[in-house]
This record gives C-alpha cells, sequence and structure tokens, in this order.
C-alpha cells in the first residue's frame, strides 16, 4: 500500500526520475518505482540486458515509462547513453535510483582476504563505482536540486555470515554517499543509502543459506516482520519529497529494528 501524504497522487506530480535495477516483480526497485508513480512521477526505467527485457518490458509499461532503455554498467557507452536520452527527452531529472550490486560467484562465496583483484574490481565497479558514474552524470540534470538514492545492506556495518565481499564493497557504497552528500548539496542534491532488511530477491539468491538469514531477521527484529518491497518504496519516495529536502548523507534502515539487535 502507499502511504497516504496531503495531495499524495500528485506529491511528486512533474518530477522525472531514473530507475535503475529492476529485474522483475520481486525487485526493491520495482516496489520504489511504483511507490514513485503513485505519487505522479514520470519515471525511465532501464533493464539489463535482452533476456530480462522480457520480465521488465511489461513493469515499465504499467509504470507508463516513457524511456525504456537497457543498461549495463559494465558495457562501453551504456550509462552515458541513457544520461543522454534523459537530456534529450526531458532536459532535466529530479531523482535517481540505483539498485543493482554484483559479485563474481568465485568471489562472493570466499572469503574476503582471498578474494582476487578481477573478482574485487568487478564488485567494487557495479555495486560501488557505478552509482558514483550516474551521480555525475546526473548532476547537471538536476537542475532545481534533487534526490540520489542507492541501496545498502547491514553487511556494510557488521559482519554478516555468507556476506563476505559484498559487505566491503556496501561499505564503500555508503562512504560513497556520504561524500557525495557533502559536495552536492550546495545544489540542493541530496543523497541516500537505503538499507532494507534481507529480501527475497533475485539478487539475494546468490547469497549462500540466505533463507536462514531471513529467518533470523525476522525472528529478532524488534517488528517481528520481515521486510517488503513496497515498505522500501513507500520509505524511499517519502526521502524525495521536499518536505525531506534536509535530510541528506545518511543511512535509512527499513528492517523492521533489526540492526539494532546484537
Amino acid at each position: 500500500m502507499i502511504p497516504v501524504f496531503p495531495d499524495s497522487k500528485v506529491a511528486l506530480k512533474g518530477k522525472k526520475g531514473l530507475v535503475v535495477g529492476i529485474a522483475n516483480d520481486q525487485s526493491i526497485a520495482w516496489g520504489c518505482a511504483r511507490a514513485f508513480r503513485a505519487l505522479g512521477a514520470d519515471l525511465a526505467v532501464t533493464y539489463l540486458n535482452d533476456r530480462a527485457k522480457k520480465h521488465v518490458e511489461p513493469l515499465a509499461q504499467a509504470l507508463e515509462a516513457p524511456i525504456f532503455m537497457p543498461l549495463d554498467v559494465m558495457a562501453e557507452g551504456q550509462t552515458e547513453a541513457v544520461f543522454e536520452s534523459i537530456k534529450s527527452e526531458w532536459g532535466e531529472l529530479d531523482f535517481l535510483l540505483h539498485s543493482i550490486a554484483f559479485s563474481p560467484k568465485e568471489a562472493l562465496h570466499g572469503r574476503v582476504v582471498d578474494v582476487g583483484r578481477e573478482g574485487f574490481l568487478k564488485t567494487m565497479d557495479v555495486s560501488c563505482w557505478s552509482f558514483l558514474r550516474m551521480a555525475h552524470l546526473a548532476e547537471p540534470l538536476m537542475k532545481n536540486g534533487g534526490t540520489m538514492f542507492t541501496m545498502t545492506y547491514y553487511g556494510s556495518q557488521m559482519v554478516v555470515e555468507n556476506y563476505n565481499i559484498m559487505g566491503v564493497a556496501k561499505a564503500a557504497l555508503e562512504a560513497s554517499v556520504r561524500y557525495a552528500a557533502a559536495e552536492l548539496g550546495p545544489k540542493g542534491i541530496r543523497v541516500h543509502a537505503i538499507s532494507p532488511g534481507p529480501l527475497a530477491t533475485r539478487a539475494a539468491s546468490g547469497i549462500p543459506e540466505f533463507d536462514e538469514l531471513m529467518d533470523k531477521a525476522q525472528s529478532k527484529a524488534p517488528a517481528r516482520s520481515l521486510v517488503s518491497i513496497d515498505d522500501v518504496g513507500n520509505a524511499t519516495a517519502f526521502l524525495a519529497l521536499d518536505g525531506a529536502k534536509l535530510i541528506t548523507g545518511g543511512v535509512l534502515y527499513i528492517d523492521g529494528g533489526y540492526h539494532i539487535i546484537d
């Protein structure tokens, strides 16, 4: 359910946003996109490749997205092409959602101290640097300020079993959010890291023993409940509103309070 705000159906009317990371209807990015659209925003949507397109295209159509493009951040020129299309179509951008991460299987499943250079660089490239690259390209389009979001996880702060090298990448991502917030704040651009509790998404399926992690989160979180993509979407959409204009640079935990429990 979308939260009730004053004039909620038009709270983001006229705002333009880019959503990166929808893989299917279980994606965190899909929950966020629905919330943005329910508040009136116009959205540009990307998909990873031709195999993913068939899953994402119906969702983009449901969002009435006028811009629908492929985006593999490791493919030369694709990131730039998306922002060029936004510049041509809209001439501006109000918010950006970066909800992608990747680590090669051999890097993710091994010890951090054993990670090879290539695996480390690929993990950091997709999971961290791609957000900074998008922030760089979005900055000139956010002429009247804006909001940038990226997705992180508690494993950035504490050692979570089997999260391994992705925890290192998310720690770097959260540091990037702080520095970007400081650098872009004078232009009215806010930057946020969103940290959901464990969710059964396609990305999470690559983490060993993830079901056990979800069970632990549900039993120990103060709310005694797992988070949903709608919970994440509603909270993220709130931060895109003008009423949240003085919130920036932090990590918003949407996990039923799990992060405060030992």
